[in-house]
């Protein structure tokens, strides 16, 4: 349920929502867990994201960037250094947010693979609410390599049965062929009315992407694939408090050139918790 201001939400006449909104808010409101907000500009900042989040996952199933392993990133010269682990470092004295559009403007030049499209996703429907002055003080210094992000994003998992329109959701492919292993899950966005977008498999709904996958399996496998119980999603209040900018000093993070594609943000934890343990 949705609570604004320590009381339950009860949208009034003042409140105004199109189609995707009212689905946004009828799946925080249907949940079992709290959704709080401070008040209902917080709340609308929240609904407003995930709705841009999901028409990122539209704009790019419509554009032409391709699938593609870390060793096969591509990305544009013109905004972005490819790093040698396959990852996308912004240029000097390119706006951040002129190189998050030219993914979708010039999509044709990019290939990349599907966690690194949900971290896309996630900062390009940040982007579209927040506005490009905004964005480019809060995110100065993108690199974009599978699930490693800035702090102000704020991203985090967790296990639920439940999900909102504009979380990642995870498909998981445990029996995946070795000789294809982009194919051990798929990071998708949850676009609502059941569907999902993951790159490289379009939008389809949840028993297509497993179809998929199973498809991918390795031979004489007993194991389907699933939709897992595990969510991702950006700090969306700490996002709403901070789009008039972010930390005056940030220290770069940790990033871990893993090269195991299309794993999700859990496991990139661990991968990066075995990093700073070794």
């Amino acid at each position: 349920m949705i609570q604004v201001s320590g009381r339950p939400f009860q949208p009034n006449h003042y409140w105004n929502a199109d189609e995707l909104e009212n689905v946004i808010t009828e799946a925080m409101q249907e949940a079992q867990d709290i959704y709080s907000f401070s008040s209902e500009r917080e709340l609308s900042f929240v609904i407003k994201s995930r709705k841009n989040i999901i028409r990122s996952a539209q704009q790019m199933d419509e554009g032409e960037a391709a699938f593609a392993t870390f060793k096969g990133s591509r990305c544009n010269p013109e905004y972005w250094n490819l790093t040698e682990a396959g990852g996308f470092l912004l240029k000097p004295q390119v706006r951040p947010s002129d190189a998050m559009y030219d993914i979708f403007k010039n999509s044709n030049l990019y290939k990349f693979e599907c966690a690194t499209a949900c971290v896309i996703n996630f900062y390009h429907g940040i982007l579209l609410t927040i506005g490009s002055l905004s964005f480019n003080n809060l995110f100065p210094r993108l690199y974009l390599y599978s699930w490693y992000t800035d702090e102000d994003l704020g991203l985090y998992s967790f296990h639920a049965n439940h999900y909102v329109p504009g979380d990642v959701v995870y498909f998981n492919n445990p029996d995946f062929d070795p000789d294809t292993p982009w194919f051990r899950g798929i990071n998708a966005i949850a676009m609502g009315n059941g569907r999902f977008f993951g790159h490289g498999f379009s939008i389809r709904t949840a028993n297509q992407m497993i179809e998929a996958l199973n498809r991918k399996r390795k031979p004489d496998s007993q194991q389907s694939a699933y939709l897992a119980s595990l969510i991702t999603r950006p700090s969306f209040n700490q996002l709403a408090n901070l789009s008039g900018g972010g930390r005056v000093h940030k220290m770069a993070s940790l990033v871990v050139h893993h090269n195991k594609n299309s794993i999700s943000y859990i496991n990139y934890l661990f991968e990066l918790s075995y990093q700073l343990k070794h």
